[in-house]
């Protein structure tokens, strides 16, 4: 069976995610709940969750010795796949500019930053239920067409500097990514885990996921 490492760095969302892809995986897989480097290190695929500031959660993220070095080495040198969530995909970023400029793991080029609202009625946070737009044809995205509502709660968002780095978008007073892929890479901004049957689906996707 198959081994998904769910990176415990003390994020918020670590046990609905984990709840969330046991659904998904209906014995498909093990999910394992770790931050010890060898684990992650030789799991089949990886999913980093996240919720907070982009700051605190790369130093947390960092605090965990080896952790890091075991995801690069997992993602980059074995090819393992990868799923970012929320912060969790921020993280992935070159750099935060929340509370200061803040190094991301440097795996998608761009800059995380505080959305731009053009309409003052529209509040930040970007909170709840809104539709995709312009969604890739991606096998790990595969169940979610443009259009499908999902679950937003969120103040910033990756800006990659290679737009082909964008799977999906969202409107928010504004277009910004809601996903990202390259490779073996993926991420997205809005909760597979509180977004009913589409993130489910999501992250069943993700386990079958070949790329």
């Amino acid at each position: 069976m198959q081994s998904v490492a769910l990176i415990d760095y003390g994020s918020g969302n670590l046990r609905s995610a984990e709840k969330a892809l046991v659904r998904a995986a209906d014995g498909r897989a093990d999910i394992i709940v770790t931050n010890d480097p060898a684990i992650v290190a030789s799991a089949d695929r990886i999913v980093l969750p996240g919720v907070g500031a982009f700051a605190a959660c790369m130093a947390a993220l960092s605090e965990r010795e080896g952790v890091i070095e075991a995801m690069n080495h997992a993602v980059h040198d074995r090819g393992a796949p990868f799923l970012g969530i929320c912060v969790g995909l921020q993280l992935m970023a070159s750099r935060g500019l929340e509370f200061g400029v803040t190094p991301g793991l440097g795996w998608i080029d761009g800059d995380v930053r505080k959305i731009e609202v053009a309409d003052p009625h529209l509040k930040i946070p970007h909170m709840g239920w809104n539709n995709l737009l312009d969604v890739t044809d991606l096998p790990v995205l595969s169940g979610l067409r443009a259009g499908a509502p999902v679950y937003f709660t969120h103040s910033f968002a990756i800006f990659p500097s290679d737009d082909a780095d964008v799977a999906a978008w969202v409107d928010h007073g504004g277009r910004f990514p809601a996903a990202v892929a390259r490779g073996n890479l993926a991420g997205v901004q809005f909760h597979p885990e509180k977004s009913q049957s589409a993130g489910l689906k999501l992250l069943s996707d993700f386990l079958e996921w070949r790329p």
